[in-house]
């Protein structure tokens, strides 16, 4: 499938290819890292420092933390989610082991699905030639590997009774329980890459944030379909925590 991304002209940057090959110890990967962060930055997509792997275990030092280095370190994380540049690189360079998640529904909202799942969708979307925003893999054992779509947020309607913050479907401490696609909208967040997570996996990006952001239903019908070929029976379920 790779070479299918590659003649769609939608394969990952050279940078991020070329760090994704580099030992996490070699000179220059904190510059790399960075350079990476400020790119999401650019693309209006609000950071916040994450916690990072501590061998198998999670750097927030919790015993049995339901999600080791996926989950911000702050509980002010949606206030203290910023594009700014000098903070970033203050976070990046002084936390130098932090991974980062991105607050959702301010600019941006994010589907997640199985990783077989949403390569299948992407694979299929870019042949019938759909826009295509950023998109990231998130590496993990079974229901834990995804895929992340990255999409235009819907903004906020002007009934406010008619919505939810996702966090009561899709909250990413839910990760176990809802195998299908999730819909991160307001009140919640995902990691960016460069993340590293418990058993030497990552985050990275497949397509990176220098592709726009598109609407999410001119992808969402694809991924429904891809999470139910591939028996997520519950995909529908839990795809629409955006109200009606």
């Amino acid at each position: 499938m790779g070479a299918e991304y590659g003649r769609s002209g939608s394969s990952e940057s050279k940078l991020s290819r070329w760090l994704r090959r580099r030992p996490k110890d070699a000179p220059g990967a904190d510059e790399g890292r960075l350079g990476l962060l400020l790119a999401v930055a650019a693309a209006k997509l609000p950071l916040a420092p994450a916690a990072y792997p501590a061998g198998y275990r999670c750097s927030c030092e919790r015993v049995g933390c339901p999600t080791p280095a996926r989950h911000p370190v702050s509980f002010a994380w949606q206030t203290q989610s910023t594009t700014d540049r000098a903070q970033i690189e203050r976070w990046a360079l002084g936390q130098p082991e932090a991974n980062f998640i991105t607050a959702t529904g301010m600019v941006h909202d994010v589907l997640d699905v199985p990783l077989e799942a949403g390569r299948e969708a992407l694979e299929r979307l870019l042949a019938e030639g759909v826009d295509v925003g950023p998109v990231a893999e998130s590496g993990g054992v079974g229901d834990q590997a995804r895929m992340l779509f990255f999409t235009a947020t819907r903004g906020t309607p002007e009934d406010e009774d008619e919505w939810w913050p996702c966090e009561l479907d899709c909250h990413p401490e839910t990760m176990d329980e809802h195998p299908g696609l999730r819909w991160h909208c307001r009140g919640s967040y995902v990691l960016v890459p460069p993340a590293r997570l418990p058993g030497d996996h990552e985050v990275s990006w497949v397509r990176g944030p220098e592709h726009g952001l598109p609407d999410p239903l001119t992808l969402l019908e694809t991924l429904t379909d891809a999470c139910a070929r591939h028996g997520v029976a519950d995909a529908h379920a839990v795809a629409w925590p955006l109200g009606r």
